[in-house]
């Protein structure tokens, strides 16, 4: 499978929906009202849509291999422009969907609706906070539903990559020092000659603490040891799918299998369970025989949705939000027309996450536009805690 297909937007596109679809259930409250009819339904979505975010932590792994070590060694010899730029990736449509959050939020608040779902105005220090991506760690209340991922995925990312560099470091360390005795420059690192790199040793090391300790307790969740069990299993996967030996993929997969395997003994939970299925089969579906129609098969709008996901997953809540006041002030009882108002939530979420996507997300990204949204949500900020909206 390649770093960037249909299947693989697919997959984040459904995912996409299940974590809109948990929150509307989560938070009401039209889902409180339709509830009683679709008991099951909502329930599900209530206890076990939220574990999409699994899939996601999976294949952020899965694409970070690809990016920074595709066959455990690395790409980039410097680390801060790296991270620089996932940091302002990450954090730029971030700003914007943060801004338009408080603004519905203060909107919504303006027409008389009170729900424990809306925080509370933002301070200045929890603004600061969440445009560093510091808001978790530092025990600042969330200003949206699902902001802890985003946080989490540069932390994930930053230190795949910290370690990445550092083996890089081990490694031409003796080779530099070589060239130097010899008066040329340093060459590159060999591929290596062991069944695994440095690199890919240390991460399977990561997975192991990370699945069998940290993952156990909940009080690491706003850090990425405890995520980083799903998150390395999917670079697992990557250069599972991607070895140089005939047999490394299935060696792969079978280092993967026991990981998880321990995991699942130490103590069940269905979040890592699903990784790890998400995990094998993105390792092992390249060794399958599959028909060119099957391989080829793609729907265009779950595919599209799949792309603009981060976007959307960033708006969708302000946008649930204000079509809960709404549809409460308008339809306060009603199962069906409270079902409509669900539905009308998804496609408004998706609809405003396109716009996101497109006029924010995909623009050339860069310091300068980053601390004019940066600025402009902390102008925001300012002017509802002055009352000026």
């Amino acid at each position: 499978m390649s770093s960037r297909n249909a299947w693989l937007d697919q997959a984040k596109g459904f995912a996409c929906l299940l974590i809109v679809c948990h929150h509307l259930a989560f938070y009401g409250p039209m889902s409180d009202v339709v509830k009683p009819v679709a008991t099951l339904l909502m329930d599900w979505l209530f206890d076990y849509a939220r574990m999409a975010v699994q899939v996601f932590l999976v294949l952020g792994g899965y694409l970070a291999a690809a990016g920074l070590a595709p066959q455990g060694l690395t790409r980039h010899a410097q680390l801060l422009p790296l991270l620089g730029k996932r940091f302002v990736r990450l954090v730029l449509p971030f700003a914007a969907a943060l801004a338009v959050t408080i603004l519905l939020t203060e909107l919504v608040r303006n027409m008389g609706f009170e729900h424990d779902s809306m925080s509370a105005p933002p301070t200045w220090a929890q603004l600061l906070a969440h445009l560093f991506l510091l808001h978790g760690v530092g025990g600042w209340e969330s200003l949206s539903a699902g902001v802890w991922y985003v946080a989490i995925d540069f932390q994930l990312y930053a230190a795949a990559a910290l370690w990445i560099w550092a083996c890089h470091r081990l490694a031409q360390a003796p080779l530099a020092a070589k060239s130097a005795a010899k008066g040329g420059a340093a060459a590159a690192p060999a591929a290596s000659r062991w069944p695994l790199t440095l690199v890919q040793a240390g991460i399977v090391v990561l997975v192991a603490a990370s699945l069998w300790d940290w993952n156990l307790d909940s009080g690491l969740d706003n850090w990425a040891i405890y995520f980083f069990g799903a998150y390395g299993l999917g670079m697992m996967a990557w250069w599972a799918a991607h070895s140089p030996r005939p047999m490394g993929r299935w060696v792969w997969a079978a280092a993967m299998l026991v990981l998880g395997a321990v995991a699942l003994w130490i103590e069940w939970r269905t979040r890592i369970a699903l990784a790890l299925t998400t995990a094998l089969v993105l390792a092992l579906a390249g060794a399958v025989s599959w028909s060119d129609r099957l391989l080829q098969w793609r729907w265009s709008p779950l595919q599209q949705l799949g792309q603009m996901s981060y976007s959307v997953f960033l708006i969708h809540f302000s946008i649930c939000l204000l079509v809960n006041a709404v549809w409460h002030m308008l339809w306060p009882e009603g199962a069906f027309i409270n079902s409509i108002g669900l539905v009308l939530a998804v496609g408004l979420s998706v609809a405003a996450g396109h716009l996101l996507y497109r006029y924010v997300e995909t623009q050339s990204a860069s310091w300068l536009e980053l601390l004019r949204w940066q600025a402009g949500t902390m102008g925001v900020g300012a002017a509802v805690a002055l009352n000026l909206i």
